[in-house]
């Protein structure tokens, strides 16, 4: 190209202005800049009105996980580890076994409760016998003690025919003395057979608290075998909920103290994200609101979610030493809330997910956007009470 064609060129954008000596911008430059401010303000434009539509009401976080409410699987009873019928990373069904642990100890323990209980029984019924025995012997005394009544009676009735006689000299005193010692010896013998009575009828009252007491017993050995069977049962430790086994730490010939976590199930149908959102982004979060779920480990895959719930607390207020800011100097930092998001995918998208994972969680607050305006006009209306008062 000549420099003649190059400055032809050139003529046709800028043109030369003879009174001011500077080059003006030509025609069709510019309609190109205002082509180009038209479509930056109309970009503008319809960012800030969706910005101001549905932008600000998008509160986003990264500081999100997966979550699940793991079962930690411990043993009621120990023992050995008889058998391991799972392997790590295996699904699971509700009330599949898990393990076994030798039985020997609780079915002895069980054994013995069943001995206590024969024993107990036994000496209910020897006791009972007692009583049956008892009440014959109180037949006995009370035929005795009509015996004894019958007799002193009869030695009443001789005194008091004597006596008369004795007065008059028709019999001796020393007959009437003799029946007078032999009437007192018979009273005296109808309050010991009396005595006696009353000792047989109170001895069935204790011969039947004796029974009680053995019912007693075997009542609580009853109670002891239930707890044995209990224990027996407990000897094979079952899935509480339908999971995956995650951290299993048990094997076969091992000891085991109650308690002790010997593996996890991770129920994975039954995921949810917790999401910490600053206390700045939760003034229009409402439980029901919809929520985007970005994954980082499945390529910013988007699922989509529920907000359930907000924690009654700041995530420091939960920790194990809660911050005192009331001595010492002061920082204020931003605090975060713990958010319980339901999750809303597919099963095969499920089956990608594992708890723990980073997420990006974004919950559109535009259904609130009236109420927090309620709340300050309720707010402007009590103060405004308070200062006409």
């Amino acid at each position: 190209m000549t420099e003649s064609q190059v400055g032809e060129d050139q003529s046709i954008d800028v043109q030369d202005d003879g009174s001011s000596g500077r080059k003006a911008l030509s025609p069709r430059t510019k309609l190109v800049l205002a082509l180009v401010a038209l479509v930056v303000l109309a970009a503008g434009g319809l960012w800030f009105l969706r910005y101001q539509t549905t932008g600000k009401y998008l509160q986003e976080t990264n500081d999100a996980q997966l979550a699940a409410d793991m079962v930690t699987v411990a043993p009621r009873v120990a023992g050995y580890v008889a058998d391991v019928l799972v392997s790590e990373n295996q699904d699971v069904t509700a009330g599949q076994p898990l393990l076994r642990i030798d039985p020997r100890n609780a079915r002895a323990q069980a054994a013995q409760a069943e001995a206590q209980i024969a024993v107990a029984m036994a000496q209910a019924d020897a006791v009972r016998a007692q009583i049956r025995e008892q009440y014959a012997t109180i037949e006995q005394a009370r035929a005795q003690l009509a015996a004894a009544r019958a007799k002193a009676a009869f030695d009443a009735g001789e005194v008091a025919r004597y006596r008369p006689l004795a007065a008059s000299g028709a019999e001796s005193r020393q007959q009437l003395a003799q029946l007078e010692a032999t009437a007192r010896q018979s009273a005296d013998n109808v309050r010991a057979q009396e005595a006696v009575l009353a000792m047989q009828q109170r001895r069935v009252a204790s011969l039947e608290s004796q029974v009680r007491q053995g019912q007693a017993q075997g009542q609580a050995a009853r109670a002891q075998l239930a707890a044995a069977n209990v224990d027996v049962g407990a000897t094979v430790i079952r899935a509480a909920i339908a999971g995956r086994i995650g951290n299993k730490t048990v094997t076969v010939g091992q000891f085991v103290q109650a308690g002790t976590r010997l593996m996890s199930i991770v129920p994975l149908d039954k995921l949810y994200i917790r999401a910490n959102f600053k206390e700045t982004q939760l003034a229009l979060m409402r439980p029901g609101q919809p929520a985007t779920i970005k994954v980082d480990a499945l390529g910013g895959m988007e699922l989509a979610g529920r907000v359930e719930s907000q924690a009654p607390g700041t995530g420091a207020q939960f920790s194990l030493l809660p911050p005192q800011n009331a001595t010492g100097n002061f920082t204020k930092i931003t605090q975060r809330v713990p958010v319980r998001i339901s999750l809303e995918a597919t099963p095969a998208a499920r089956r990608l997910l594992v708890p723990g994972l980073s997420l990006t969680v974004t919950v559109n607050t535009k259904s609130a956007r009236d109420e927090l305006e309620r709340i300050r006009e309720q707010q402007e209306t009590v103060q405004a009470n308070q200062r006409a008062r």
